[in-house]
């Protein structure tokens, strides 16, 4: 090789930094993954897994640790990307209907 340049491919989670480790852990015990953790996610040998099945087992890392309604995984190139979803995280709540009062009237059907 000319530049020495290692074939690596990322994931890139730089809105969940605090789940790094918890990651890294993941893909080394469901896999057997090693991983390097980065500034901006993590890094994977290329020739240990493809960028596909990266990116399948960190779905299930997203849906494992609940972060589906928030987060969601993309892949580009070589980087396998969590993405938050925009917009508001807070659901609206539905107003219910107030049905009317019946008063003695209408109860007795007079």
């Amino acid at each position: 090789m000319l530049f020495n340049h290692k074939n690596v491919v990322k994931v890139d989670m730089a809105d969940l930094d605090s789940e790094k480790e918890n990651l890294a852990n993941f893909l080394q015990s469901q896999s057997g993954l090693n991983s390097t953790i980065t500034s901006g996610g993590l890094e994977l040998n290329m020739d240990d897994v493809s960028v596909f099945l990266l990116a399948k087992m960190v779905t299930k890392f997203v849906y494992h640790k609940n972060l589906n309604s928030t987060h969601w995984v993309s892949v580009e190139n070589n980087v396998v990307k969590i993405n938050k979803f925009k917009g508001s995280t807070k659901k609206k709540e539905k107003h219910k209907k107030s049905t009317p009062h019946q008063n003695i009237t209408q109860s007795w059907g007079l």
